[in-house]
């Protein structure tokens, strides 16, 4: 597997913040039995397939809107 940079994801998540938050989200979710959404060897960790997908741009993240609060 080549080595993905940091500059890669930068330009995919902006914030290093939302990445490390997006790059967990997918491991559990892998971890939890979804399917990989790219080819990665069998015995490689969940991160680093969470991160694959994230530098592949096959994993994103939606901001939602803050409720407002109720006075």
């Amino acid at each position: 597997m080549s080595e993905i940079t940091m500059e890669q994801l930068m330009e995919k998540v902006p914030s290093r913040y939302k990445l490390v938050v997006l790059a967990s989200m997918r491991t559990l979710e892998l971890n939890d039995g979804k399917r990989k959404l790219t080819e990665a060897p069998p015995n490689i960790k969940l991160s680093a397939v969470a991160v694959k997908e994230i530098a592949e741009g096959k994993v994103s993240y939606k901001i939602k809107e803050a409720a407002e609060a109720k006075p």
